[in-house]
């Protein structure tokens, strides 16, 4: 496995502009540093982050600095995720029925009224496939978020706030227990009403609205069509390439759903996007290395501000303070498994993914 050791210095790279701070701004950063005793110089990040014990210490720093620090935080944190990712090989994933579904998948949108793309809310913008927005056109379109009920309030709330500050349509749902499913479907129908208005005028007979819906593997599209219909019409399950073959169903009288395989781009070019992608579970497993890719979740949640390293030492009772995320995995393998690293990575993967370490969100908007 390729060594995740601290990265050389970074060149402008982050989910903004880089711009030199203000005179204000970097006072603020400064002064937040100071105030905390400093943030820790943290091997395990690969720069800096603040140590769990040092935000105990310094718990009463002022709110808005703890925003600014937090943002900081985020940009940082992509910048550290391009040069973990760099070393190591790329994660890759086309199944021969993506590509094949592909080529149908864009005919049918041809006949579509709208078009719901899902996407993973942890990874809203991972999940987003670079050619979506070619294929659909000035088609109508629905942006579902799902999986909400895994991520923050916080989490929440920004992505919402961005997508309507886009003039994007966006549901929050849960495809496991229905939250959304109703609204998506009433919010179809009603963006889609003016398809029998015309047929009428033109002597023709009215016709079901027809939606497809469309995502990355594993983001709950069949999930969401099931909810919707209250019965268990497309296969599921938990893991990538589970629907394998475009099917249409009906919705009562007046809706028909596309349900589609997941698609991905032929060549991912964004590896930062791949490695959530493997943590999520949203690409086949046979693409990744497991312990490259748990390493690397380790570095990440102990810079996420809301989980931190006391959520691993809490979890695991190993300090990821000063070591990296591959230490972590292999002193984990010890622990518990024998000296199995794939072991333990997979309980580490296997955590994040069931909440162990709180819900959270492993992208925020871009500012």
């Amino acid at each position: 496995m390729a060594s995740l050791a601290a990265p050389p210095p970074k060149p402008p790279f982050s989910r903004g502009p880089h711009l030199p701070p203000s005179s204000t701004a970097a006072w603020k950063l400064t002064a937040g540093r100071n105030l905390r005793g400093g943030l820790a110089a943290n091997a395990v990040a690969g720069g800096l982050s603040v140590s769990w014990n040092q935000r105990e210490k310094n718990s009463v720093f002022n709110g808005a600095d703890e925003d600014f620090l937090e943002e900081n935080v985020w940009d940082e944190l992509d910048s550290d995720l391009y040069y973990w990712t760099k070393p190591l090989r790329p994660v890759q994933w086309y199944p021969g029925h993506i590509a094949k579904t592909e080529k149908e998948l864009k005919e049918q949108l041809k006949l579509m009224d709208v078009v719901i793309e899902v996407r993973d809310a942890r990874i809203p913008l991972a999940t987003s496939h670079p050619q979506m927005d070619a294929w659909l056109g000035n088609r109508k379109r629905i942006l579902v978020l799902n999986r909400e009920d895994m991520i923050s309030s916080a989490d929440r709330n920004a992505w919402a706030e961005f997508f309507s500050r886009q003039n994007t349509k966006v549901i929050l749902s849960n495809g496991q227990l229905g939250m959304g499913s109703m609204k998506l479907g009433r919010l179809t129908k009603s963006l889609a009403a003016d398809v029998n208005v015309k047929r009428r005028a033109r002597g023709l007979l009215p016709r079901p609205v027809r939606a497809g819906i469309v995502g990355y593997p594993n983001v709950g599209k069949s999930s969401l069509i099931n909810r919707l219909l209250k019965r268990r019409m497309c296969p599921a399950a938990p893991r990538p390439g589970v629907t394998r073959e475009l099917k249409w169903v009906r919705f009562g009288k007046d809706l028909e759903l596309l349900d589609s395989p997941g698609i991905l781009p032929m060549r991912i070019s964004d590896q930062t996007a791949a490695i959530k992608l493997a943590i999520c579970d949203d690409i086949g497993e046979r693409s990744y290395d497991v312990t490259d890719v748990a390493a690397i979740l380790v570095q990440m949640l102990t810079k996420i501000p809301s989980v931190g390293s006391r959520a691993l030492y809490n979890r695991y009772k190993i300090d990821p303070d000063g070591i990296g995320g591959k230490t972590l995995i292999e002193k984990l393998s010890l622990q518990r498994f024998n000296g199995d690293n794939s072991q333990a990575a997979f309980r580490v993967l296997s955590d994040f993914r069931k909440g162990k370490f709180g819900w959270v969100a492993l992208e925020r908007p871009p500012r």
